[in-house]
């Protein structure tokens, strides 16, 4: 895993805190959590190929 795959997930975290903020001070509250949710979503399929690398070596090591 590479260092820049976690500035990259920082900086998603940092901003959609701020749009978080921004969206419940206006009284958007379903759009603040529809842009949680979007940014959950964004960071895990970003994660998928280290998870799927994690399983397939999980696997190999219990291969007979």
């Amino acid at each position: 895993m590479s260092v820049n795959l976690i500035f990259k997930i920082a900086a998603v975290g940092i901003l959609v805190s701020a749009l978080n903020q921004i969206l419940k001070q206006s009284g958007r509250e379903e759009h603040a959590f529809l842009t949680g949710i979007a940014g959950l979503v964004l960071v895990l399929f970003w994660l998928i190929p280290y998870i799927s690398q994690l399983f397939e070596t999980i696997k190999s090591l219990f291969a007979l």
